[in-house]
């Protein structure tokens, strides 16, 4: 499966990046307006660099227009497309099918929950797409999904309704289960689960949720 990590603008942990892209490959990068700076600070050559570039600093802006052979994708800033939008389309249609999303929160709440509902936009894309940061994971599930205990990003495991309801949640394996329950938006009934088991799984029959895996 070819991957693609984008690096935003957003709040990001350089150690924790500079750790996560070590000991991950990815077959494209890309970085998005403001991301640029993000980028040069871990040491990372772009293949690819998207934005109307109306919040990147100048300064670094133009070392990198100094760079030979750079790919850039340049857009006005009156545009309907978020730049990360303008990103996450670009990686599909290079055929990447997982992406991993750097630097989407902190920062400007309307773009970080944005973000997140382009994990949901990238699904539809048919890619595989999360957001990274030091303490959580974030995704979308529009089907079931296994969990194992060796393979989570923290201790708690949340999902939260993106639709506005989620039928037949059923949890398994979890410290607290559930059987066809519905939830909708408002009540915070899935937050912070935990593994009872090394694996644990939930299914569900309508809907579309967002999966947290976060630690303290």
């Amino acid at each position: 499966m070819k991957r693609c990590v984008i690096i935003t603008g957003g709040t990001l942990d350089l150690d924790f990046a500079g750790n996560f892209l070590k000991n991950h490959s990815f077959e494209k990068v890309i970085a998005v307006d403001a991301g640029l700076k993000q980028a040069e600070a871990l040491g990372v050559t772009p293949d690819l660099i998207v934005g109307d570039f109306d919040t990147v600093d100048p300064e670094v802006l133009a070392r990198f227009r100094a760079m030979e052979h750079m790919m850039w994708d340049v857009h006005q800033p009156e545009k309907d497309e978020t730049d990360t939008e303008l990103a996450v389309t670009t990686a599909v249609r290079a055929g990447c099918r997982e992406l991993v999303i750097l630097g989407a929160l902190g920062g400007r709440f309307d773009h970080a929950l944005g973000n997140v509902h382009l994990l949901y936009y990238g699904a539809k894309l048919g890619a595989e797409a999360s957001i990274l940061d030091s303490r959580n994971r974030i995704t979308v599930l529009t089907e079931g999904r296994t969990f194992r205990r060796e393979e989570l990003w923290g201790k708690y495991v949340s999902f939260l309704p993106l639709t506005m309801e989620v039928k037949g949640i059923t949890l398994r394996g979890f410290k607290y289960p559930l059987t066809k329950k519905e939830i909708s938006i408002g009540p915070c009934l899935c937050i912070s689960n935990e593994l009872a088991a090394e694996e644990a799984s939930i299914t569900f029959d309508q809907g579309v949720l967002i999966c947290v895996e976060s630690r303290d």
